[in-house]
């Protein structure tokens, strides 16, 4: 294919992507309980509709009993020639405070160079990704392609047997593209190479039925809060690692990851110090990580002398690839009420549980895509890096069709605020992502 004659196509094609992409981000398509499911639905809407005018065949909605909807669109290849199947995902994390964000949220606005919004990065940047390289090649690629713009990627994984394995004929396919990765740093074009499993739960303490005078009974009565604060204290040993018995670890054997560079970009503030053993790497890429993500007590504007008689948590527990999920939630949940002082009483309620995947770096589609990475950003060596998030459809491709390829990758980078205030995503790299995806699709089977 004429490297400077895609670019070209791609780039007076680029107004009109982030004109998609801007459509896309206006809608607040939360999937979480307690948000409006109907901007899922629009958001939805919104992606079919990209992705037929886009060139692709029978975009239509795939209707989960109980969720939100996925988008299926697909586009005719030659006779046996390989089947690739592009993913991203239309749904986003909640906004949180709206006064924190430098512009509202769910109103994009391009800033030096970079479009600002929830989702620009994760993930509405992939399904206008898809959609312009599908343009860039007139719909005559040189497989055959499928697309799958999941619905519930940032809130739920209970139907996702349903959406995989209920449309299993529908999705089948050779090769698995998944745009929900990201550039290590902004012109660094990036394989993803493993993703972490995850699970969470909620712990609650009960010391008291109601209530009571912290004068009259405080001392022989202890208050939830601290019993709650005894038991989350435990799930880390002195050095900061996982503290949880029988979950897995191992060595990273990939590309290292700089300190500075990392504190940096997290905005670590000074004196803190990084927890845990091991490289860098190893704690962010095949080791366990715990976090506490967030608290019901009592806040301190209202509080009174009163002994709190109940408080829980919400305690979140990424995994090592290849982890059990499923085992590793019960075995957080066992610490939790073993961890419990005093004879406070425990719940421990799970949630799901997603596991985690390594890469196969050897299939010939991880060398097509690193051929069009290297191609798309003018030569740049194309690194392989591992990545300490999670994208639960990943394994539940890999079981239910076995020996597919799977790729990582996104228009993401180390600025794009994933899950935060200020989210983002660079211009410049989302057209280079583009053009390298157009190429992957054009190569010959």
């Amino acid at each position: 294919m004429d490297l400077a004659a895609l670019r070209a196509r791609v780039r007076e094609d680029f107004p009109r992507t982030v004109a998609e992409l801007e459509r896309l981000v206006r809608i607040p398509s939360v999937g979480h309980p307690g948000h409006d499911p109907a901007h899922v639905r629009a958001s939805a809407e919104a992606t079919r509709e990209i992705l037929e005018a886009a060139g692709a065949a029978d975009a239509r909605l795939l209707e989960l009993d109980g969720g939100h909807p996925a988008v299926y669109a697909e586009l005719d290849g030659p006779a046996q020639a390989p089947t690739v199947l592009l993913y991203a995902h239309h749904d986003v994390q909640p906004a949180g405070d709206p006064a924190a964000w430098t512009s509202p949220p769910f109103e994009p606005e391009v800033r030096d160079g970079r479009l600002y919004g929830r989702g620009a990065a994760d993930d509405k940047s992939g399904v206008v990704m898809h959609a312009a390289a599908i343009r860039a090649l007139g719909g005559r690629a040189r497989c055959r392609v499928k697309i799958l713009v999941e619905g519930e990627e940032e809130c739920t994984t209970e139907h996702l047997p349903q959406l995989v394995g209920g449309h299993a004929e529908l999705l089948a396919a050779d090769v698995a593209l998944v745009a929900d990765g990201g550039n290590h740093r902004t012109g660094v074009p990036t394989i993803g190479t493993s993703v972490r499993g995850v699970t969470d739960c909620v712990v609650r303490v009960d010391v008291l039925p109601i209530a009571q005078h912290s004068g009259a009974y405080g001392g022989p009565i202890p208050d939830a809060i601290t019993a709650l604060a005894r038991i989350l204290a435990s799930l880390h040993d002195e050095a900061g690692d996982v503290a949880i018995e029988g979950l897995r670890r191992f060595r990273w054997e990939g590309a290292p990851v700089e300190e500075q560079g990392f504190r940096e970009e997290a905005g670590v503030l000074e004196g803190v110090e990084l927890i845990g053993t091991g490289s860098l790497a190893d704690r962010l890429f095949t080791s366990p990580a715990l976090a506490v993500l967030g608290i019901d007590a009592p806040s301190i504007q209202g509080s009174s002398n009163q002994i709190v008689p109940t408080a829980a948590a919400r305690v979140s527990l990424r995994l090592a690839p290849g982890d059990d999920p499923a085992r590793a939630r019960d075995l957080l949940a066992e610490h939790l009420r073993r961890a419990a002082p005093w004879g406070v009483r425990v719940r421990v309620e799970g949630a799901e549980a997603g596991a985690g995947y390594l890469v196969d770096r050897t299939t010939p589609a991880f060398a097509a895509l690193r051929r069009a990475l290297a191609q798309a950003f003018d030569g740049a060596e194309v690194l392989e890096m591992g990545s300490g998030g999670s994208v639960p459809l990943i394994p539940v491709l890999a079981e239910t069709f076995p020996g597919i390829q799977v790729l990582i990758v996104g228009a993401g980078d180390h600025r794009s605020n994933w899950h935060s205030v200020d989210e983002s995503v660079d211009l410049a790299d989302l057209e280079r992502m583009i053009v390298a995806e157009a190429l992957f699709l054009a190569e010959p089977a």
